[in-house]
């Protein structure tokens, strides 16, 4: 199909573009990489009064570390993100799980923020975003607001962002030096959206799981951070026993759609055999031991 008519506008400050924005009153949307917004809008799903690319603005398409945060620019691509010396050494987990996004097409367009602010819960970033207790650092004619991903992510496909912000930036921690991290989705062609993600990092001190964090999607109407996985996990030696534990949990606890990809029951079920698999390769990892221990 084709889109609406609409106004375009390719603004190259952060300011006349939320001047831009303000002046839609609600009916403008912001343009990078486009990979979503733009099937939505040929498909009339929406139909924006202006378009506003913010592509030509000077310094949104940086990953730089502050203190002990990664900041990912607005127009930062995938492909980007996924072979940033930064992002492989102080966020190797968000590393791997650039390659399970979409396809090579899609990625040498897509944005990291881009895919944050659409808000798909069955999404890599996210759901790294929402587990690496990210900020999301909004702006409008205001001024700067940063959000919290906790109470960024609202729904499926909506976020908390009031219609003449945009968003600059991504702020996620970065995984201290002798953290394990494991990464396990399964989807039923690879670059697809998960039927099922488990991401995991933490630390072996003394023998024990310490600072574990849990994150998933494809199983909720949000990306999803775990606290009651992490607390079974926390303390312990990671063993077949808590494995077994984390597994039953998730299917006690985990509330997933059922569609045309797969029933509600199958999804519990895989996220238990995920979370096995990233919670041993983190283990591993943390102490030193490679991917077998």
């Amino acid at each position: 199909m084709k889109p609406a008519q609409f106004d375009y506008a390719a603004p190259k400050t952060i300011e006349e573009a939320a001047a831009l924005l303000a002046a839609s009153n609600g009916d403008g949307k912001i343009i990078a990489g486009g990979q979503s917004l733009m099937p939505m809008i040929n498909f009339r799903l929406v139909k924006p009064a202006i378009l506003i690319d913010i592509n030509r603005i000077e310094g949104l398409d940086r990953i730089e570390l502050e203190g002990n945060r990664v900041r990912i620019g607005a127009t930062v691509r995938h492909c980007r993100t996924a072979t940033d010396p930064l992002i492989s050494e102080h966020l190797p987990v968000v590393h791997e799980a650039m390659h399970h996004v979409a396809h090579m097409t899609v990625r040498n367009r897509g944005t990291f923020c881009g895919s944050v602010a659409h808000a798909d819960p069955a999404a890599e970033m996210p759901m790294m975003t929402r587990f690496l207790d990210g900020t999301i650092v909004a702006f409008s004619v205001r001024g700067e607001r940063r959000i919290p991903a906790a109470e960024f992510f609202v729904g499926s496909l909506v976020n908390s962002l009031e219609p003449d912000e945009l968003v600059t930036a991504v702020e996620i921690d970065a995984i201290p030096p002798d953290a394990g991290w494991g990464f396990e989705e399964f989807a039923k062609r690879h670059g697809d959206f998960a039927l099922a993600c488990f991401a995991t990092t933490l630390r072996a001190v003394g023998g024990r799981a310490k600072d574990v964090r849990v994150g998933m999607m494809g199983v909720g109407e949000t990306p999803m951070r775990l606290r009651e996985i992490e607390d079974i996990v926390d303390g312990t030696d990671v063993s077949d026993v808590v494995l077994d534990e984390v597994a039953r949990r998730l299917t006690d606890i985990l509330t997933p759609n059922t569609d045309i990809h797969a029933s509600a029951d199958y999804r519990r079920h895989l996220s238990g055999v995920l979370a096995r698999r990233a919670l041993r390769a983190a283990w591993g990892r943390a102490n030193g031991k490679g991917l077998d221990a």
